[in-house]
């Protein structure tokens, strides 16, 4: 009976901190408080028109369910604006460059950014978005519709070349797409490649001074007390642990990873899924209005 009781497991680690370690105000009236922020959002340009944000990410990360939430969001109900691979058949679903504009759904207006779609990246050099086609599109060279072709990229003679890009054109901030429940795979040998190409594209960006920010999906099917509860989202162990894992892959700071939850099955939009969101967004658009509003001093 001793060594019974002498061999009996410790119990598991608690999952939650005792207290969260970010603040987030989850209550209806910071929802519409950032809604409307963003709505009557200043450019710090006079030049430019909207701000331009390019997701990017390995395949199934979530990049169209992104853009896709963000506009049920602001529609007030679901919208399928950027259509998603609910079924994940190992390639990309996107398969042309595609630049979102969100008309907001209390004003008629449309909504002072747009997002670009782009072709998933993938592990083999012949598949997935061409790193030189993301790079050529940081710097506005890649026209809407433009449809990605992995072997090559994009020629100067396309007619989808954009040969003297405005700052209109031009990206304003990279955001990399991770999804936390797969990210620890990522320093597998199979996927180190990806991880590689997201590194490089970085690369690219920071050269051209172009702010970079990581939105981390899948949080719900990342930690089983948030999928519960996503108010312990910022309490949650395993998010933190998984938020830190992106860190570490690309090298971008702690406190430009946001992890969301985009919408997949729901039918109905939830305050505490659209505040993630839009906390996530706010800080894209802000650091996008201060890299446009440097580009004024030049």
């Amino acid at each position: 009976m001793g060594d019974s009781q002498s061999k009996q497991l410790p119990p598991p680690p608690e999952p939650l901190l005792p207290k969260n370690w970010r603040d987030v105000s989850f209550n209806a009236s910071k929802r519409e408080e950032m809604m409307e922020e963003l709505r009557n959002l200043k450019i710090s340009n006079p030049d430019v028109q909207h701000l331009h944000i390019l997701l990017h990410g390995p395949i199934a990360a979530g990049k169209s369910s992104f853009i896709s939430s963000i506009e049920s969001v602001f529609k007030g109900r679901m919208a399928q604006g950027a259509l998603a691979d609910a079924i994940g058949a190992g390639t990309s679903f996107t398969k042309k460059f595609h630049i979102k504009k969100i008309r907001d759904g209390k004003s008629g207006n449309l909504l002072p950014f747009v997002i670009s779609d782009i072709m998933g990246l993938e592990n083999a050099d012949a598949a997935g978005a061409h790193i030189d086609d993301i790079t050529q599109a940081l710097e506005g060279h890649v026209k809407d519709g433009y449809c990605f072709n992995p072997v090559g990229p994009l020629q100067k003679e396309n007619l989808l070349y954009n040969s003297c890009p405005t700052l209109n054109d031009k990206v304003h901030c990279l955001v990399s797409i991770l999804p936390g429940d797969k990210i620890a795979m990522m320093e597998t040998e199979e996927l180190y490649a990806v991880i590689c190409k997201l590194r490089g594209i970085r690369k690219k960006a920071a050269e051209l001074k172009i702010p970079q920010a990581v939105v981390m999906t899948m949080v719900d099917q990342t930690c089983p007390e948030v999928n519960k509860d996503l108010r312990m989202i910022y309490r949650s162990k395993k998010i933190k642990e998984k938020m830190q894992l992106c860190t570490n892959r690309l090298g971008v700071p702690m406190n430009f990873v946001y992890p969301v939850k985009n919408y997949h099955e729901e039918m109905d939009l939830h305050d505490d899924v659209d505040i993630l969101l839009l906390y996530a967004l706010k800080n894209i658009l802000n650091f996008a209005n201060d890299h446009v509003d440097e580009m004024s001093d030049d």
